[in-house]
């Protein structure tokens, strides 16, 4: 192969990777800019004109990236998951005792995820979940099955808990795991109207106090 050609491929190939290198740093900023609007003023209340505005990208720019809005949103919402999990799941998969495992997890989620007040708008997904119930079947389940994956993974410790012998007899694992998450909810809807961080400490007091009478 000539000298030549292998120059102009390698061109070739360095012009590729700079459009590919710009189109996900694109993408990154449509989901950044997104996110921060559908935290703040909710789904429905944020416009494809809105996501231009704050990209400043044309419709044009914005449908290489994304077909729908409700795409965007699905981008979105995985994008805040790993900003969930990243904040829940610190210094937590190091601890042996699987129910201080999960205490952890319960002051993961109400003091780094809530207090530090990782999306603008407060809890994303609890946000969106009431904003789009009786709206869109479809992305409500989506919401859905993430609440139910982290049912599972508390259910999953609770039954390891019983298997080294820490856990009262009998007791019902899925019921446990459902009233942590409605009291983390819960807790969350009355933090974002409210903004007062006892609230926080106090959800995390008493849930810290359920798990202890827990064990045997």
């Amino acid at each position: 192969m000539a000298a030549g050609t292998i120059k102009k491929d390698r061109l070739v190939l360095k012009r590729e990777h700079s459009m590919s290198t710009k189109g996900e740093l694109t993408r990154r900023n449509i989901i950044e800019k997104a996110l921060q609007l559908f935290s703040v003023k909710g789904y429905y209340n944020t416009s494809v004109s809105d996501i231009l505005q704050a990209t400043g990208l044309t419709k044009g720019g914005l449908y290489c990236h994304f077909r729908s809005k409700e795409e965007v949103w699905r981008a979105v919402y995985n994008d805040a998951v790993e900003a969930w999990r990243s904040e829940v799941f610190t210094d937590v998969r190091a601890i042996a005792d699987p129910l201080e495992r999960i205490e952890k997890t319960i002051q993961n989620v109400l003091l780094d995820y809530l207090g530090k007040e990782i999306f603008d708008g407060g809890c994303f997904f609890v946000n969106m979940l009431v904003e789009l119930s009786g709206q869109s079947d479809t992305m409500c389940r989506h919401i859905l099955k993430g609440f139910v994956r982290f049912s599972k993974r508390l259910q999953a410790w609770l039954a390891e808990a019983e298997a080294a012998g820490l856990l009262k007899p009998d007791l019902d694992y899925r019921a446990i795991a459902d009233f942590i998450i409605i009291t983390l909810n819960g807790a969350a809807t009355v933090y974002m109207s409210t903004r007062e961080g006892n609230i926080l400490n106090q959800a995390n007091h008493q849930l810290r106090f359920y798990i202890r009478q827990l064990r045997k």
